[in-house]
């Protein structure tokens, strides 16, 4: 048992401590720029122990801090204690006839307490030293809280390896055109990456696409090799993947009116319907289990589902046109989302508009819905099979878009249109959704 090192306090007894706020992103090779995890900064705070907060004030939040390379076996990772003489005892110099180990922006500047490590770069690989295993740390540049003991920082420990090693490392996110051993889990040349080679599947596109379509097959070609921590690991990196831009498309028949659309990796998108496009998200039951039918025939007979040819696709963009209300809405062209793990857009409730004196009429369907009015029969509004709403009044100024879940309304000028989705809730509420 070691007692924790006796500290000569700060200014109004604070006890002050540097602390890395970013983890390090792994491998790191020699000649590589050393970056926190996902490619971000990485940052440093100065805290006052006593109550947890960043020291934001004073001479200690703008001290100027030396970066070194520690000792990988330096101090347990639960152990924040350790004299300034314990520190330098651990803090590397490179091997002799070497160049410095670490090169670039050796030291940072505090600004209210908080830095940013700037580019460093190692020049030599860890396995040198016992522990083969290096860290950074951080202590404060001579010159600076003369009198005032500032505790120094230390990230995990890490091993370096030679660059020649980064042509094995794994990519973050991976490409789709990677090969399947840039996922975690996958070693080049290994078991795992044979049997996924001998099975046809050699990119990452490959395996993503299997995942959509049978992890079961998966799961069964690399065996009970793989343990479920494993499996978790490889599924979560390959969920990263950038999205490319490609659709395709199943049809139910030659007529080619009703079809599945999938995405790049094969994730059911929305359904075409005619000169519709409907998002899956937006399906009803009745639906949902007609386009599950479809979606089971396509990864059946994959050979029939082709890139789709090019078509706009219906999709939408909330705006307001001049002098509109907060409950109409444009609709337009979106970006559709990159991400394997968030495909497809949410819809939320935006506002209600409560008609008045309405009713249900059952015996007019459209589509398999129902015609709602008003006692005026000025306004018509059919909740759609395809869970859009259509709007006419008497006067032709609102004319039905296509039963695509929405309505064109032209102004009194007949010069502007404006698409509208609005939802018939059970209590007779109209709601607009965004």
């Amino acid at each position: 048992y070691r007692a924790s090192p006796k500290r000569i306090e700060g200014p109004d007894g604070q006890n002050l401590q540097l602390q890395f706020r970013s983890r390090l992103s792994f491998p790191l090779f020699t000649g590589g720029k050393v970056e926190g995890e996902q490619g971000a900064a990485i940052h440093i705070v100065l805290l006052d122990v006593n109550t947890g907060h960043v020291v934001t004030s004073g001479p200690e939040s703008t001290i100027k801090l030396d970066v070194v390379v520690l000792e990988g076996d330096f101090n347990n990772e639960d152990d924040e204690g350790w004299t300034e003489e314990e520190f330098e005892s651990h803090v590397l110099k490179e091997r002799e006839g070497k160049r410095p180990l670490l090169t670039g922006d050796l030291q940072v500047t505090l600004k209210e307490g908080v830095g940013t490590l700037g580019e460093l770069t190692f020049t030599d690989n860890s396995s040198w030293i016992r522990s083969r295993k290096f860290r950074l740390g951080l202590k404060v540049a001579s010159g600076f809280c003369e009198g005032i003991r500032v505790g120094e920082a230390k990230t995990e420990a890490f091993t370096v390896k030679d660059h020649r090693g980064e042509l094995y490392k794994k990519h973050y996110p991976p490409a789709l055109n990677d090969d399947v051993w840039r996922l975690e889990k996958i070693g080049k040349d290994g078991s795992f990456h044979k049997r996924l080679n001998k099975s046809g599947i050699f990119t990452v596109e490959d395996f993503v696409r299997l995942v959509v379509r049978d992890s079961q097959k998966l799961r069964t070609i690399l065996s009970s090799g793989m343990s479920n921590k494993m499996w978790d690991a490889l599924i979560e990196h390959a969920k990263t993947c950038a999205m490319s831009g490609k659709l395709y498309v199943y049809y139910a028949d030659d007529t080619r009116n009703v079809g599945v659309v999938f995405n790049s990796i094969y994730e059911l998108s929305g359904l075409i319907t005619g000169e519709q496009y409907l998002l899956s998200d937006s399906l009803s039951d009745s639906q949902k289990l007609y386009v599950d039918t479809l979606v089971k025939k396509a990864y059946d007979n994959w050979n029939h589902v082709v890139e789709y040819d090019g078509k706009s696709l219906l999709s939408f963009k909330q705006s307001k046109r001049p002098g509109a209300s907060r409950n109409e809405l444009l609709m337009g062209p979106v970006d559709y989302p990159t991400s394997f793990e968030n495909q497809l857009p949410q819809q939320r409730l935006a506002g209600s508009v409560p008609p008045k004196q309405s009713s249900m009429d059952s015996s007019l369907l459209i589509g398999g819905g129902l015609i709602w009015s008003n006692s005026g029969g000025l306004h018509q509004i059919c909740l759609d099979a395809c869970g859009g709403v259509l709007q006419i009044n008497s006067g032709g100024v609102l004319q039905i878009c296509d039963a695509c879940g929405g309505l064109q309304q032209i102004n009194s000028g007949g010069s502007e249109m404006v698409d509208i989705c609005i939802l018939l809730n059970v209590d007779d509420s109209i709601y607009l959704l965004v």
